[in-house]
């Protein structure tokens, strides 16, 4: 898909925020961007749109009655999102997206948004932009921006904020770099504070013949990492932390999601892993940590974050959960385990130590592990931030690479 010389497309309910979209199309008009306005009300569609509601339902893979012919809003407003998701994917000449409303057409218009490219302009102006955020945006790189008032009329309040969204479209759009203009081979990696001088090594010893990108093991940076992989965008990876695995299974609040993994495991990426930050929980406020954790042994990150350790019966089911996913991938997989620490907190001496807990890991991934060709699981008598690991796996990464 290019958004080379194409349009803007802003997207809401006309039958009901009508007046607002307008006004946001004149502002992108009067900068020389071409806009369409799309029209995705589900129950009284409206004729001066210039992408009306029955066109956009038609791309359901079910045909326009599935959308616009049920009677509960709730699943007529599901169904347009699958339609416009497929709308969207089908035009060549979105230069961007532009989406307006409150929580329905939010949720609406972002499902859609996510299956864009990374690096298509996407503003969703809400009335929910200053929550939690992360189900609408998730490894996307959506821009929420807060509405202040409601999206129900113009006034002096909306008519600057609603300009200032159409206006940052139109800039991101006039004033674009290519995401992939990268600068040598593209290696994605993720990192957490705590693995942060491994992954530098690695990039030391990859630089300049290739450009890294990194990612932070927040769940939606994993996720991230994860998209830009399946989109073929990589042509290798240093998975090195691999952290928001204990988070989805222990209730932390940066969790991957069931599909950790499964680029890998649908395409034969070239794969490097480890056990990175594994060592820990990450929840907020030391006042939000689950009663029951109460005793366990902890560290406050920050006055937002506060760590707890993993214990040997949690170790073992993140080596299973990981293992099981290893095994299962198409591609060259080099996995290191690094024998005297996961993290900077797990080294000899650090808070987190825990030998017996680390070897629990270790045991649980070395029982799942399958041997197969080109699938190698290697031992590092070191700690994972030791220049020692980086090298071995940089090592590993030069013999599949090839």
């Amino acid at each position: 898909m290019s958004h080379s010389g194409g349009r803007v497309y802003v997207i809401g309910t006309c039958d009901t925020k009508g007046e607002e979209l307008r006004f946001a199309c004149e502002c992108l008009a009067a900068t020389g961007v071409a806009v369409a306005l799309v029209d995705v009300s589900t129950a009284l569609p409206v004729t001066y749109a210039d992408i009306s509601a029955p066109e956009v339902a038609a791309f359901h893979p079910e045909g326009a009655n599935a959308v616009l012919g049920l009677k509960d809003r709730g699943q007529a407003v599901s169904a347009m999102s699958v339609a416009l998701r497929h709308f969207l994917l089908a035009q060549h000449d979105v230069a961007g997206v532009l989406g307006m409303g409150g929580s329905g057409n939010t949720t609406l218009v972002t499902t859609a948004m996510k299956a864009l490219p990374i690096g298509v302009p996407k503003v969703m102006l809400s009335t929910l932009a200053s929550g939690n955020v992360a189900g609408f945006v998730g490894p996307s790189d959506i821009i929420m921006m807060p509405a202040i008032v409601d999206v129900a009329g113009l006034n002096a309040i909306s008519r600057k904020i609603i300009s200032n969204a159409a206006h940052a479209v139109a800039g991101m759009v006039r004033y674009k770099r290519d995401v992939s203009s990268a600068s040598g081979t593209a290696i994605g990696m993720t990192m957490f504070g705590v693995t942060t001088s491994c992954i530098t090594e690695i990039r030391k010893g990859l630089e300049p013949g290739h450009e890294c990108f990194v990612f932070h093991a927040t769940g939606t940076g994993g996720q991230s990492f994860e998209k830009l992989a399946e989109s073929g965008f990589f042509k290798g990876v240093f998975d090195i932390t691999t952290t928001e695995v204990a988070d989805y299974l222990f209730g932390g609040i940066l969790p991957c999601t069931e599909d950790r993994f499964g680029a890998f495991i649908r395409n034969a990426i070239p794969y490097v892993g480890s056990v990175g930050a594994v060592d820990m929980i990450n929840f907020g406020a030391a006042a939000t940590v689950p009663t029951k954790f109460s005793g366990r042994k902890s560290l406050a990150h920050n006055e937002h974050v506060t760590l707890v350790r993993t214990t040997s019966d949690e170790n073992r089911m993140i080596g299973e959960f990981i293992v099981a996913r290893l095994n299962q991938m198409k591609g060259p997989v080099r996995f290191l385990l690094p024998l005297k620490g996961v993290s900077a907190l797990d080294a000899q001496g650090q808070p987190f130590h825990d030998h017996a807990a680390d070897t629990a890991l270790f045991d649980a991934i070395r029982r799942g592990w399958k041997t197969q060709v080109n699938h190698k699981l290697l031992e590092i008598d070191c700690h994972i931030n030791d220049v020692l690991c980086a090298k071995a796996a940089l090592k590993a990464f030069n013999e599949i690479i090839e």
